[in-house]
């Protein structure tokens, strides 16, 4: 019940950020036009990602108090106005990775948090330390889930699925274990969940569509990392929320497609950044689904994965043993997307045989 309150303001007031910002987006050209890689229908405001800022941001600072929050504040704000101008201006990769960076070292510096182990991933009787390296780790980390949820979002609807996903699991995880910051993932469940109206146009199509934009998936990928900081923090007395492998299985459709696309490209000698029709939601489409239901089992996907996390988190299953079963299915999914032409060829010839069955 405590919960309740936060999440319904979230909700309104994401509602109402976008009936104010919505005209503004139009006037100021902060649309997306339709291109060879965006194939939707007219100019679509990018106004998702400020509405769920708005929304967070007057939430967070009724019903939450912790003295990291104005850090984390700061941070989200810098990243969401980077996302907004490149949403606008296009910015290069180098500028946005560079704020990205900057943001990260800020909230590490005046947080004291980062990533100082990966637990016992490799065992029971070894803990994988970094120490001060983690500092390191905790910056590519935060880069890493920016990008993660910017790149994954690619047909209406999946990075706010892939992301409520996360944020679900999050407050789940938070909630369990006491933790005052489950009021965050709370609240963005519940902005998310308004933006995904607008997106989807539900349960009207008379609803004015709206994109998430990079303001959006950027902010979002920050905040996921950053309860995730959090989250495995054991410094001092504290103790962690959840184990770093757990980490894994929450954004493990976003993690799973960035690295296996990124490492694709690198191989084909293209920069790993340079923007294709090569993501999970792609090969989706060539196999012959709609983008709904390729929504649908992306986001099942992630929902199976993220359970199974959940479960193991609190089921206390040895970290080492959560660890090979997500390298399992991440060598399996690299594999499937390495012979991607082959596997959406035999889908197709197997459909076709079920269809003329009929």
């Amino acid at each position: 019940m405590v919960y309740f309150l936060p999440f319904i303001t979230s909700f309104v007031a994401c509602v109402l950020a976008v009936y104010l910002v919505y005209p503004l987006s139009i006037k100021y050209g902060l649309v997306d036009s339709p291109c060879a890689r965006k194939q939707h229908k007219g100019e679509i405001p990018l106004v998702g990602g400020i509405a769920i800022y708005i929304a967070i941001l007057l939430s967070s600072l009724l019903f939450f108090r912790d003295d990291l929050l104005i850090v984390y504040v700061i941070s989200s704000t810098a990243i969401l106005i980077v996302g907004v101008l490149d949403d606008r201006f296009e910015l290069s990769v180098k500028s946005r990775i560079l704020i990205q960076v900057i943001a990260a070292l800020f909230l590490i510096s005046q947080s004291g948090l980062y990533i100082d182990s990966f637990g016992y991933i490799l065992g029971n009787d070894f803990e994988l330390y970094l120490g001060k390296f983690g500092v390191v780790v905790t910056v590519i980390a935060v880069v890493g889930a920016i990008n993660a949820f910017n790149m994954v979002d690619g047909i209406d609807g999946l990075a706010g699925m892939l992301s409520l996903v996360s944020f679900t699991c999050l407050g789940f995880l938070y909630y369990y274990t006491g933790s005052q910051w489950a009021i965050l993932p709370t609240v963005f469940m519940a902005a998310i969940l308004a933006f995904l109206m607008y997106n989807l146009r539900w349960p009207s199509r008379s609803v004015h569509k709206i994109f998430m934009g990079d303001a959006g998936s950027m902010l979002i990928g920050f905040t996921v990392v950053w309860l995730l900081i959090v989250g495995v923090d054991t410094k001092g007395d504290a103790e962690a929320i959840l184990k770093p492998v757990t980490a894994l299985y929450l954004i493990a459709v976003p993690f799973m497609d960035m690295v296996a696309i990124m490492y694709r490209r690198v191989k084909k000698g293209k920069s790993p950044f340079k923007p294709d029709r090569e993501h999970l939601h792609h090969i989706f489409e060539r196999i012959g689904f709609s983008r709904k239901r390729s929504l649908l089992y992306i986001s099942l996907i992630a929902i199976v994965i993220a359970i199974a996390g959940c479960l193991m988190q609190v089921l206390g299953v040895p970290e080492w043993v959560m660890f090979s079963i997500f390298l399992s299915l991440f060598l399996i999914y690299n594999f499937a997307l390495m012979h991607v032409w082959k596997i959406t060829t035999w889908v197709r010839k197997h459909r076709d045989k079920r269809l003329s069955k009929r």
